[in-house]
């Protein structure tokens, strides 16, 4: 007979294994050269550096993978609104005795070990709202489902927003993904673009000027459907919500955003702005990647990663030293690979035989797509610079932890997929 570890060790996907594996070493290196010192010489397994104590969080990782296969696959459907209840305690509890970093309240410190609580508590909503919407009789067309959805990732995005985390509350937008491919309307999607339209065009177009011309667009379409006056409710109504959030772009940037975040803001819009402030990061970003070429200047050979110029280059713009010492090569091996993962990703997710497991998967894919395109956007000047790590390249044990968790209970569910018929 076939114990339950063998049976998942058998039927693990191990093209998906091998990915991970290949871009958390290829993270590993590159957080060595983003860290060398020409003078120290210090090797890449020094625990002094970045790149040692990464080192250490992989093999930790290896602990947590061996965990997550050898529990039983029900676990996570059985206690999955457990865990996100006890996580969003967890981030109460954060919110009142964490630690402040960088002007976030988002750390729990003991000694020199900090750990980030709102990186687990995305896994944590990722099994919730599968348990929820993989529920019998629960259909993302009704209303009621749709208020629930909200609620069960709005709770955690709020909370992160009070610990001044703007960047990881964003992660929970990307579950509008996961909404999507459950039979949301493509309406509401075509809404929110609309919407970050507005908003960007608020920032840079007199207010005004504004909401005169979707006044005028408005006009012109009650002109078009003047035969149907569900349509022109619908276009009055369209045109109202979209003149009060131009009215109400000023209050975010004044009242919600941090200075700080409100700089980084107006920065993606005139980036020559402040190039020796709040620019500084993303031009010397730019500088780096684009000083790589084509072929890149060779590891641990980058001049711009050597000199620090670019602040946080293992962590949130490691980007830069991909595209520096390997260049435009590396960085497209680099692209690459998450478009395999992701790819793959999407293939396992559709062939799950449980409600559940597909929902859950396609959790994972939204969280990991979004952390990966944000961050290669910000650190290219295509999105403001929020925080957001590089899944499984950025330094940081949380960060690595909680994206290895989300990536292998969903490995886990899928080694067990044929297991549903047989319940």
């Amino acid at each position: 007979m076939i114990r339950q570890g063998d049976r998942t060790v058998y039927n693990l996907d191990w093209v998906t294994v091998l990915i991970y594996f290949v871009l958390v070493f290829l993270g590993w290196f590159n957080i060595y050269a983003a860290v060398y010192d020409e003078e120290l010489n210090r090797n890449i397994f020094d625990l002094t550096l970045d790149s040692g104590k990464q080192l250490l969080f992989i093999g930790s990782s290896m602990l947590i993978i061996i965990g997550i296969l050898n529990l039983d696959y029900k676990f996570y459907d059985s206690f999955g609104f457990a865990f996100y209840g006890l996580f969003i305690l967890i981030l109460i509890f954060v919110l009142l005795f964490g630690r402040e970093v960088a002007g976030s309240r988002s750390w729990f410190e003991i000694g020199s070990f900090r750990l980030q609580p709102s990186e687990f508590t995305k896994f944590a909503t990722a099994l919730a709202v599968a348990k929820y919407l993989g529920s019998p009789n629960v259909k993302f067309t009704q209303i009621k489902t749709q208020i629930i959805s909200g609620i069960i990732i709005g709770v955690p995005l709020l909370l992160v927003i009070l610990q001044g985390d703007t960047g990881t509350a964003m992660v929970y937008g990307s579950f509008i993904l996961v909404f999507f491919r459950e039979g949301m309307s493509p309406l509401i999607v075509a809404i929110g673009l609309l919407a970050i339209l507005i908003f960007i065009l608020t920032l840079v177009v007199s207010q005004t000027v504004l909401i005169i011309s979707l006044v005028v667009l408005g006009l012109i379409a009650i002109g078009l459907s003047i035969k149907s006056p569900r349509t022109i409710v619908g276009v009055i109504i369209g045109v109202i919500l979209a003149v009060g959030m131009v009215k109400s772009v000023d209050f975010l940037m004044t009242e919600v955003l941090k200075p700080h975040q409100q700089k980084r803001v107006l920065s993606l819009i005139n980036p020559s702005a402040d190039p020796l402030g709040i620019g500084w990061n993303v031009t010397q970003s730019k500088i780096a990647i684009g000083s790589g070429g084509f072929f890149g200047k060779g590891f641990l050979e980058g001049t711009q990663t050597k000199f620090d110029f670019v602040p946080a280059q293992s962590t949130d713009f490691i980007f830069c030293t991909i595209g520096e010492e390997h260049g435009w090569i590396g960085s497209l091996i680099l692209i690459g690979g998450f478009c395999l993962l992701f790819f793959r990703l999407i293939h396992l997710a559709e062939r799950q035989k449980s409600n559940f497991s597909r929902i859950y998967g396609y959790g994972v894919i939204s969280v990991i797509f979004f952390h990966f395109a944000v961050n290669i956007a910000m650190t290219i000047g295509l999105f403001p610079v929020i925080g957001i790590p590089l899944p499984f390249f950025s330094y940081g044990g949380s960060s690595l932890w909680s994206f290895t968790i989300l990536l292998f209970v969903f490995l886990k569910l899928d080694a067990h997929r044929m297991q549903v018929l047989m319940r």
